[in-house]
């Protein structure tokens, strides 16, 4: 989390102190941290006075000025976090609503296109990256994340360390992934790049990790090269392994696993996507006798 060069109240300090005590993530802090300032710049005092009135006005605020339904919900959970545990107060936060946010089907890549996609990639690295990706579901910061330690050759697993909800998982790993990793460490070792229990994916200075960041603008290059139309990202690779392993047969409930998802609900969304699966399925017009 960053840390900024202005002193910090004893009201901030306390609330940080609360989120370490319970091992928030440095990202999930500082969006917290945000929340709380912005009801405080909009009160003009601060915030662990407010009442419920004022929480509601400020909803209202937020939902006048056009603030998505995913960053209002984000909100309420911080502010709830923080009148809570840091005030004290549960009542105050306590008729806080989030608001439904429309789910919308994810785009995913046809098969061809993530076989463009690898192929338009010069890098070893980059075209290590995107696989691992599409052949074991991992999320960006997962895939960031990997050590060279993570990979169990023998028993065909990548070790994915505190994925989504500070939890761990194997993912994983296919002979052909393995193959392309394989290619990659012998090109990072000849090359200084890997260092022995390094990152898999360092970035120019070996000792740090390759940014998501950096992820996202190759693959954006990559796509571009490849003359895909589609708004391409690391998730969407995500997307894209779920909805075809579905459409190769594979239980949704082992995909579920692989995914590292909590609800089997979340892993559902992805059999709308399977295209393949829907055309086998034989509509009951064509078991009607109709007039030629």
């Amino acid at each position: 989390m960053t840390q900024s060069t202005q002193p910090i109240s004893p009201l901030r300090q306390r609330m940080i102190e609360d989120m370490q005590l319970r091992k928030l993530a440095p990202s999930t802090q500082t969006s917290y941290i945000r929340a709380v300032k912005k009801l405080a710049d909009y009160l003009g005092h601060s915030p662990d006075s407010a009442t419920a009135e004022d929480l509601r006005r400020f909803q209202l605020h937020l939902t006048d000025t056009g603030t998505s339904r995913i960053t209002i919900n984000a909100t309420i959970t911080a502010l709830r976090f923080f009148f809570d545990v840091t005030v004290g107060d549960k009542e105050v936060a306590g008729k806080l609503n989030t608001v439904p946010v429309p789910r919308k089907l994810p785009v995913v890549l046809i098969r061809e296109e993530v076989s463009r996609l690898l192929e338009a990639t010069s890098s070893l690295k980059y075209k290590a990256a995107f696989s691992v990706a599409y052949g074991a579901g991992l999320r960006i910061s997962e895939v960031a994340s990997l050590k060279i330690s993570d990979i169990d050759g023998e028993r065909k697993t990548l070790h994915v360390e505190q994925g989504k909800g500070s939890k761990d998982r194997y993912a994983m790993l296919s002979p052909a992934l393995l193959d392309i990793l394989h290619r990659w460490w012998k090109e990072g070792r000849a090359s200084g790049l890997l260092l022995d229990g390094g990152w898999l994916f360092p970035g120019q200075n070996p000792v740090n990790p390759l940014s998501t960041r950096q992820l996202s603008r190759a693959i954006r290059a990559a796509a571009a090269d490849a003359e895909i139309d589609k708004r391409v990202s690391m998730h969407l690779l995500r997307h894209s392994f779920a909805t075809h392993l579905l459409e190769q047969k594979v239980d949704i409930r082992l995909i579920q696993v692989l995914l590292g998802h909590h609800q089997l609900e979340t892993t559902r969304l992805y059999t709308q996507v399977a295209t393949d699966v829907l055309q086998e399925v034989t509509s009951p017009l064509e078991t009607l006798s109709l007039p030629t």
